[in-house]
């Protein structure tokens, strides 16, 4: 039986940090689905299309890219763990608030279904500082992002961001 985790965010956009919990949970699990969050009320910068497109284009040239499954989910995350067939959700902590948070969502998710398990991956040192929503305030400001999101984020970001566009 193939060991099965689904990593659920929003990956508005997804970063390096992203990646590198990606590739380590790959280490673990025989397949991760990155399950991309369809959430208007968190207003993300980009599409819910954009974010699965950005993610693909990342993972394009990866070797690991067959062992990788890129979806979107609406809904409680335990609805979407049972429809995939997976029992384990994969999330990264970076500092003691995102404990707090990932303690409530991952109590209430074991409330909703027992079935179900949360891993928890310390971020790698190199990703600790970095959010989705602080490189889109960095971005947004003119700040280089180069070296903490993939190229195609970047360019996106750039592009989505530049004035006038």
């Amino acid at each position: 039986m193939k060991k099965v985790a689904v990593y659920p965010g929003t990956f508005d956009p997804i970063t390096n940090g992203h990646l590198d919990l990606l590739s380590r949970g790959l280490k673990i699990f025989d397949k991760v689905i990155i399950a991309v969050a369809h959430n208007p009320g968190k207003k993300p910068l980009f599409s819910l299309e954009e974010r699965l497109k950005m993610i693909e284009d990342t993972l394009a040239d990866s070797p690991l890219k067959e062992r990788i499954i890129i979806d979107s989910f609406e809904g409680l995350l335990v609805d979407y763990l049972k429809k995939v067939g997976a029992q384990v959700v994969l999330r990264g902590l970076r500092a003691v608030s995102d404990f707090e948070y990932e303690f409530q969502m991952a109590l209430m998710n074991r409330k909703l279904s027992n079935d179900m398990e949360t891993l928890f991956l310390m971020t790698g040192l190199r990703w600790i500082y970095i959010s989705s929503r602080l490189i889109k305030e960095v971005a947004q400001a003119g700040g280089c992002v180069k070296g903490l999101v993939p190229e195609p984020v970047e360019e996106k970001l750039v592009n989505k961001l530049s004035p006038g566009t």
